[in-house]
């Protein structure tokens, strides 16, 4: 090969893994992975690093299929129902996102992730790239959620979380959380809980160390995008118009690189 291929930084074009994550078929850090075990091809050669850029003009083949042309990016809202796991495959062979989602969607993927016991909303994208953009902190997108909780709640301790809080040496940022008015039971209370990060199973671990067990999840809305009244299982496209005017410094970004 001349200049396809080339492991040169100062070549025109974009990262292997970047490209991959473009065309929808996985995140760039999925891509990655999928580079360093082989299972790309580029021009006929196998290919074991992300440190390669490539044009239009290189033939990419991922898993033994052409890598499919870039689409124009879509963005979806989709409702996700208890008891399904965000991934596509899953080793224990429990019933995935995937597997059931309404039919006409294009080939997608998950902006961040939602545990088998969480619902609510969950974006999809045909484009890997918007959606590691959307799932980083520096995006700065606050997450809501509604969560029950069993156990006392005492608003001194949900004030204190505005500070951040460590658990088991691992740091989070400022959480917000407040009891909901009127939704109450004798034993179970509704919280309003807002972030800006995601890291595992956050919210369960910290309402676990205030001694409160979450027997109930709902993300209510992702940045910008709500989950409405939007039935459970189904999902509704983010009109172009909107979700360029959402996301404008992701757009700009691609377009200026």
């Amino acid at each position: 090969m001349d200049k396809k291929g080339q492991e040169n930084s100062g070549f025109e074009g974009d990262r292997i893994a970047k490209v991959i994550a473009r065309a929808g078929i996985c995140s760039r850090r999925d891509a990655e992975r999928l580079v360093a075990e082989g299972r790309v091809t580029v021009n006929g050669k196998k290919i074991d690093s992300p440190a390669l850029n490539v044009t239009d003009d290189d033939a990419i083949i991922v898993d033994g299929k052409p890598l499919p042309r870039a689409e124009n990016t879509r963005l979806f809202v989709y409702h996700k129902p208890l008891g399904l796991v965000t991934t596509a495959r899953d080793e224990l062979g429990r019933p995935t996102v995937f597997d059931n989602l309404p039919k006409g969607l294009p080939r997608v993927i998950s902006v961040g992730r939602l545990d088998l016991n969480s619902e609510g909303l969950l974006l999809l994208t045909n484009d890997g790239g918007l959606a590691r953009y959307l799932e980083l902190p520096a995006t700065g997108w606050k997450r809501r959620y509604r969560v029950r909780v069993h156990g006392t709640v005492k608003a001194t301790a949900l004030e204190r979380l505005k500070d951040g809080i460590t658990i088991d040496g691992v740091k989070y940022d400022r959480v917000e959380a407040a009891m909901e008015k009127g939704k109450q039971d004798a034993s179970n209370t509704w919280l309003d809980v807002a972030l800006r990060e995601g890291k595992n199973r956050e919210i369960r671990k910290i309402m676990e160390h205030l001694d409160l067990k979450v027997n109930r999840l709902i993300r209510m809305s992702y940045g910008p995008f709500t989950l409405g009244d939007l039935p459970i299982g189904a999902a509704k496209e983010v009109p172009q118009k909107i979700m360029r005017d959402q996301i404008a410094g992701y757009f700009k970004d691609k377009t200026t690189k």
